[in-house]
């Protein structure tokens, strides 16, 4: 029977097309959608049949421009001043005013489901609130502790041995004493607000849903150590962004590199130049796709390399050799679905969590994003002609495909409605 279905999201970049294909699927199956979010995914929203309700108070992002940008944890010196900033301009510190413009929209759109990215802290307080049924959905790998995943964040190895096991328990420690231990005021406070009682860990706001759903690969998530319990791997959304533009890319006898960062501004100017000079006189072209932060024509190419706001990277894939990325998962993922080998540059936030997996199934090399266009060169030059690097690409598509097993997010989120 159609029902209805609120999702709280936010102008996260990658995250905002996998939960909105959810949303459009829901829609198309005769469901009731109303999409709380940034007024910059309005289009967006509306273009997948959903209803369109913006955040008043709650930090957001009237347009997808690097200037709007809120969190700007690409101008922090270290990892932990960005976490500080994400912490005290959106994740945290609002927490409250998050969870009561939930409360609200709730009230002006009753739900039988509430979808909550899981990163949007205070609106899963106020999903919480409500009483209806709650789905976090992480639109990346899985950062909750698990037993035989590494810690978040660092790019880790799974643990090998005793040591190897105490080292994550210490890095956990650690980050539980200098990270989350500073969020825990600022959520028990929303919590507060909308008369739900104290937690003793913020990331116990994710695991009180009914379900936390992954939108990864289990095989890709180091073999979904946390699969039980509430956590339902769902499998990842490997169709492009509703702004994305058809490729009309020639056909050639060279090899196609497909370059691509950050759907959101991560002042990723220098590193896109670096790598742009370093195609030059390479046997092969590129297309480099800036997304919606930066202007195309602020850069110079030469003749072997195509620089455009976006294109189809579906269509790309098709033909590419290689994907040139800082790892994000959206871009990560959709090559290894397609079989495609990929050149990994974290500048932050999960970048190095996926860059190592990839590298873990030996379909991915990692360099650092400091790197000159020389080491680029040499490094696209070898992963274009490393055999087992594409054959190991090839593994994981195959891998990949094995879990498709139908809409998994969807008939996860019907199964609430008994």
């Amino acid at each position: 029977m159609p029902s209805r279905f609120l999702f709280a999201m936010w102008e996260g970049g990658g995250t905002v097309p996998p939960e909105l294909a959810v949303a459009s699927r829901l829609v198309a199956r005769g469901h009731d959608v109303t999409v709380l979010g940034d007024p910059s995914i309005e289009d967006d929203v509306k273009r997948a049949g959903a209803r369109f309700v913006a955040w008043r108070d709650a930090p957001h992002r009237e347009t997808r421009t690097a200037e709007s940008e809120i969190v700007r944890d690409w101008a922090a010196l270290t990892p932990i001043g960005a976490f500080a900033r994400a912490r005290d301009r959106h994740a945290f510190r609002p927490a409250h005013v998050f969870a009561r413009e939930v409360v609200a929209a709730y009230e002006a759109h009753p739900a039988d489901v509430l979808v909550v990215d899981a990163m949007l802290f205070g609106a899963l307080v106020g999903a919480e609130a409500t009483g209806a049924k709650v789905a976090a959905i992480v639109p990346m790998t899985s950062f909750l502790p698990a037993p035989g995943r590494p810690p978040a964040a660092l790019g880790l190895e799974p643990a090998r041995g005793a040591l190897g096991r105490l080292r994550d328990r210490a890095i956990e420690a650690a980050g539980d004493a200098l990270l989350w231990r500073s969020c825990l005021p600022h959520l028990n406070f929303a919590r507060k607000s909308v008369g739900l009682p104290p937690i003793e860990h913020p990331l116990d706001q994710i695991r009180r849903a009914d379900r936390v759903l992954v939108q990864t690969s289990a095989w890709f998530d180091f073999e979904a150590p946390d699969a039980r319990g509430n956590v339902r791997y769902v499998g990842p959304e490997l169709g492009d962004p509703a702004w994305a533009s058809v490729a009309t890319i020639a056909k050639a006898r060279e090899p196609l590199v497909l370059v691509a960062f950050s759907t959101t501004y991560m002042g990723q100017e220098r590193i896109l130049r670096r790598i742009i000079r370093a195609m030059r006189g390479v046997p092969a072209r590129a297309v480099v796709t800036m997304g919606p932060s930066l202007d195309p024509s602020a850069f110079d190419a030469p003749a072997n390399v195509t620089v455009c706001k976006s294109a189809s990277h579906a269509e790309l894939l098709r033909d590419a050799s290689l994907v040139v990325t800082h790892g994000g998962h959206g871009t990560l993922i959709r090559a290894l679905a397609a079989g495609v080998p990929v050149l990994c540059m974290p500048m932050g936030r999960d970048q190095s969590d996926n860059a190592v997996r990839a590298k873990h199934v030996g379909a991915g090399v990692v360099l650092s994003r400091h790197a000159t266009a020389l080491a680029i060169r040499r490094a696209i030059e070898r992963a274009l002609r490393d055999e087992p690097l594409h054959e190991a690409a090839r593994r994981a598509r195959d891998a990949i495909a094995r879990e498709d097993r139908g809409d998994r997010a969807v008939e996860e989120l019907e199964t609430f409605l008994g």
